[in-house]
């Protein structure tokens, strides 16, 4: 049998294939998705379940003309090899090859780099407005949000908007009963609600067929099945709450029979006003194990499959790391205090959270992708008492910034946030790394910001934060484990470390990189350059005894940080030796640049920075001798 995949370089090349033809291409399709993942990490199981959705979608309209919008961007495979991406489709997720994530530099077809969850609906309806604007009237904008996605805040303030200004705007929800986890919450109860009536899907069935039956709907009969439709919701459901909010709502369809798929976003994708179609899928569907294991196989280990796609291996690594580390903390500290609770934004899995949720059910929260509400929620247990817990991804974090001032800050209550993937998180790329929290959690006033240095550190430090009556914030980055020789200081507020003494130059390490600096000193010291070395620890309040006058004594000094150079730990430490009349010689700051870090594994983007221990020495080696300048450089 001829491949068809492979010959596939425009969505338009899917009018012409018959529907056994589109369901061949499925199939190869989900064979690209397994050969990727068998090789390295990467989202599969919401890929797998989107593949006759996005065939579905593409044969339908026309997006060279009209406009689409993935959300949260990780469920594009399927859409990256119907567009022109196939032959460069294996390079996914590496270093110079496809972004795992919508990317306009990559494809016209490619609108917005989509990477954190909920904001389709709004940019959609955006696009809708604008050509409607630019009297671009025949254009169509379509929204793919998933069921997981839906609960986030923004969604209703668009669907909100939507109802209100009855611009043409269709929102495909891809309903597969999941986020990364099972979703939580009463709007995911009311979406099982309509699954799993089967009377109320028989009714949409036979409607749908009628429509089709009927050449041209009059407005009479059209208006007659639009009351008897929303009659039937109001018995069933207590009234549609989309209807209720201006978007006619059509469904729930069988997400993987292409002829019901192309049916209903024919009979959807002319009508006047916003329209939410229900769209049913399985995720990991076609790949029984994914089916079957839907939160292992969203982002798996890789893995080796037999001919009848049973798992014979899975590539896992046995090393530990700083997400382990921070969850089995947080778990010793709930066995010590009742009052200690954590809360997360659908992200047990990524967080490693699935033993804290099972032993202590009644304290762990998971709110869904809802970042604002989860911190606004642990405010108010912190004003009664609580010890709460907010761990969430840096990069997600930054969706509850004015609760974060409001709410925590300004309040001055005891909510400590685990910042999760702080610094590169490899090939996520840059809508995920967590390289700007520092610069917008550092200027709020009562929020004290730590950066372990190692496993040590991170355990201790964790200890230290729930004896505060203050808000903190502790940053680690998706890494591997490591712990620093010899004896250690245990944490006080305001203290730093040293790690090593030498008199020819400094390093400030802020966080786990002080690993690499540790390296780069030790190799150093061979060559014959003693290098001081101290473990920042505190990036708020810095410590304002030590690190000023070993600064002063040096003849250089190098800060090193995992965050970017603009408002990061560097510019903290130049401000507080300003602050108290320091003359430095020379203060070079390493770090993140001030552009977008595209995606690669963390060790090959920590090297292209100069941010490892061969980039470290090297800068350490065109320092050693330098005559005493007054300068800040960055890389």
């Amino acid at each position: 049998m001829k491949h068809i995949l492979p010959s596939i370089s425009s969505p338009h090349d899917l009018k012409n294939l018959s529907l056994e033809q589109l369901d061949q291409l499925a199939g190869e399709m989900r064979r690209a998705l397994c050969e990727v993942a068998a090789s390295r990490t990467a989202h599969f199981a919401s890929n797998l379940g989107v593949v006759e959705l996005c065939l579905a979608i593409h044969r339908v309209f026309d997006f060279s003309r009209d406009r689409l919008i993935w959300d949260t961007g990780h469920q594009i495979y399927p859409h990256k090899l119907v567009t022109g991406r196939f032959p460069r489709f294996g390079s996914i997720r590496t270093k110079g090859g496809l972004m795992g994530y919508p990317n306009p530099d990559e494809s016209p077809y490619d609108l917005f780099m989509t990477g954190h969850a909920g904001s389709s609906v709004s940019t959609a309806l955006g696009l809708a407005s604008g050509d409607d604007l630019a009297g671009r009237l025949d254009r169509r904008s379509v929204a793919v949000i998933g069921d997981g996605a839906l609960p986030s805040g923004i969604v209703f303030e668009a669907l909100n908007n939507a109802g209100f200004l009855k611009k043409k705007l269709l929102v495909i929800l891809n309903d597969n009963k999941m986020s990364i986890c099972p979703r939580v919450g009463a709007l995911a109860e009311y979406l099982d609600c309509i699954r799993t009536n089967p009377w109320y899907r028989g009714f949409k069935q036979e409607v749908g067929e009628l429509l089709n039956r009927v050449p041209v709907v009059g407005e009479t009969v059209e208006r007659a099945l639009h009351q008897v439709k929303d009659s039937l919701k109001a018995t069933l459901h207590g009234g549609m709450l989309f209807e209720a909010m201006g978007v006619r709502y059509f469904g729930p369809v069988d997400g993987h029979s292409l002829p019901n798929l192309i049916r209903y976003l024919e009979l959807v994708k002319d009508l006047d006003g916003p329209v939410l179609l229900h769209v049913l899928t399985e995720k990991g569907h076609g790949f029984k194990p994914a089916v079957d294991d839907p939160v292992f196989f969203h982002t798996p280990a890789p893995f080796e499959c037999d001919d009848d796609d049973c798992i014979v291996s899975v590539k896992k690594s046995s090393s530990r790391a700083y997400t382990d580390v921070a969850s089995e903390s947080i778990a010793q500290a709930m066995h010590r205090d009742h009052r200690v609770t954590v809360i997360t934004a659908a992200m047990c899995q990524g967080n490693k959270l699935e033993a804290v949720r099972e032993a202590f059910p009644t304290r762990f929260f998971d709110v869904g992708i809802c970042e604002s509400h989860a911190v606004a929620f642990a405010a108010g247990q912190a004003k009664v008492g609580g010890r709460p817990i907010v761990d969430i991804y840096s990069t997600f974090l930054q969706r509850s910034y004015d609760q974060i001032f409001q709410e925590v800050c300004l309040q001055n209550l005891p909510v400590i946030f685990m910042l999760d993937r702080a610094g590169l998180t490899g090939p996520d790329g840059p809508t995920h790394h967590g390289v700007f929290d520092i610069g917008y959690l550092r200027l709020f006033p009562n929020l004290c910001i730590l950066a372990p240095g190692d496993e040590y550190d991170l355990v201790a430090m964790l200890q230290w934060a729930l004896g505060q009556n203050g808000p903190v914030a502790i940053r680690y980055p998706k890494a591997t484990v490591e712990r620093h020789s010899g004896s250690r200081e245990p944490i006080a507020l305001g203290r730093s470390e040293i790690l090593r003494q030498g008199d020819d130059g400094l390093i400030v390490a802020c966080g786990t990189l002080s690993s690499h600096a540790l390296s780069a000193v030790d190799l150093l010291a061979k060559e014959g350059l003693a290098i001081g070395l101290i473990n920042a620890r505190f990036v708020k309040p810095l410590d304002c005894v030590l690190l000023p006058a070993a600064v002063e004594r040096a003849p250089w000094v190098i800060t090193v940080e995992e965050h970017a150079l603009a408002t990061g730990f560097g510019s903290a430490l130049l401000e507080a030796i300003s602050d108290a009349g320091v003359h430095a010689s020379r203060v070079v700051r390493l770090g993140i640049p001030d552009r977008f870090i595209e995606h690669a594994e963390r060790s090959e983007l920590l090297a292209d920075l100069g941010l490892d221990s061969t980039g470290i020495a090297a800068r350490c080696r065109s320092l050693a001798g330098l005559s005493s300048v007054i300068a800040v450089e960055g890389i």
